[in-house]
């Protein structure tokens, strides 16, 4: 690197804060300066492992940042290059508008965008107007087998695709991976409380929203949503979804859950196309071509990203000093139109009805 980047983390609040600064704790050159989370509306009360506590004391025992406890504060003090932000999904529009003015190079968020259209609108107003780019991570984004897909859906693998089906892995919600802690304790954290952007709808389908509209290379046009809260009463989110979109040319259909034990099949993502099939199987990638045939046509393993660019940290660095484009699923286009496909999923959960995906590259400047 040709210089010292200066970074500041805001928002404790989702657990891949964690897998984030990770990622920039392996480059040498980093500076980190101070950190801050976010005031829950709910104050939770657990500090088991992926809670805000947690997150909050493994940053600063890794970085040495200095905690402040308002982010205003943070920001009206420090002089930062980068800034990682992720509180509740409700909030990141605010938290998003407070770091633009810093005029900082870059604040990069977790997926999912934001927890509406109109709160992604003001992410992107605010980091429009003060000249700062705004990032997206996907944890997708950095598998090898998700490239080697959308490669063979440009080479004609499949030929033409009409249908994406995304259904997230097994999982029991977002505090279930050996954390002890109560159904009550789940109930104060943001993630089982719609007001604060919670729920499976908006951690899971937001993968396949995204994917579906990368590969397919057009917008949505419209979907149809469904929400439930099957097992996790002690919060008001919903805990399954599925939105079944529609495209210009093809379709797409959203699952997310967090009450499967095992989903005993693959679970993708698949893509259908009008000559084959493409299956992701762990880290395989499965064609199917033949339609007598139960075993691949074509398997695909032991892939790789591109050397110097296979981290968001390597990737946003590269991309500040050599200013070529970032990874398309990183950046805005692609983000809004993921996040049009949320909205309307959301909205047509409320309604019962089939809702329009708005078309938002009108009002983005």
């Amino acid at each position: 690197m040709s210089r010292i980047y200066r970074i500041g983390v805001i928002g404790f609040a989702h657990m891949h804060i964690t897998s984030l600064i990770d990622y920039f704790l392996e480059l040498s050159d980093i500076e980190w300066i101070a950190c801050a989370d976010t005031i829950p509306e709910v104050p939770s009360i657990s500090s088991e492992p992926g809670t805000r506590r947690a997150n909050l004391q493994y940053a600063v025992e890794k970085t040495g940042m200095k905690v402040y406890e308002d982010y205003r504060e943070m920001l009206e003090i420090e002089d930062l290059d980068i800034i990682l932000f992720c509180p509740e999904n409700a909030r990141h529009g605010e938290v998003a508008e407070a770091i633009a003015k810093k005029k900082v190079l870059m604040m990069i968020t977790e997926k999912p965008m934001a927890s509406s259209l109109s709160e992604a609108l003001r992410m992107v107003r605010s980091a429009n107007y003060n000249n700062v780019e705004l990032v997206v991570n996907w944890p997708t984004t950095w598998s090898p087998t998700i490239r080697k897909v959308k490669e063979l859906i440009d080479t004609d693998e499949i030929g033409s695709v009409w249908q994406v089906k995304w259904r997230n892995g097994a999982s029991m919600g977002p505090l279930a991976y050996g954390q002890k802690i109560t159904d009550w304790e789940k109930g104060q954290e943001w993630w089982h409380q719609e007001k604060a952007g919670g729920g499976a709808l908006l951690d899971y389908c937001c993968y396949g929203a995204c994917l579906a509209r990368w590969f397919l290379g057009e917008p949505a046009t419209s979907a149809f949503g469904i929400r439930a809260n099957f097992t996790s009463h002690y919060g008001d989110a919903d805990d399954n979804a599925v939105i079944l979109v529609r495209f210009p040319s093809s379709m797409a259909i959203l699952e997310a859950t967090w009450s499967t034990v095992n989903t005993g099949v693959p679970s993708g993502p698949i893509v259908y196309g009008t000559t084959g099939t493409i299956v992701v199987d762990q880290g395989r990638v499965l064609v199917f071509k033949d339609r007598k045939s139960k075993e691949p046509t074509a398997i695909f393993e032991n892939l790789s990203l591109p050397e110097g660019r296979e981290t968001l940290a390597k990737e946003v660095i590269h991309h500040l000093e050599t200013g070529e484009p970032l990874h398309p699923t990183l950046d805005i286009p692609i983000n809004l139109d993921a996040m049009a496909i949320l909205d309307a999923g959301i909205r047509s959960a409320k309604s019962g009805k089939m809702e329009l995906v708005n078309n938002v590259n009108w009002c983005i400047g």
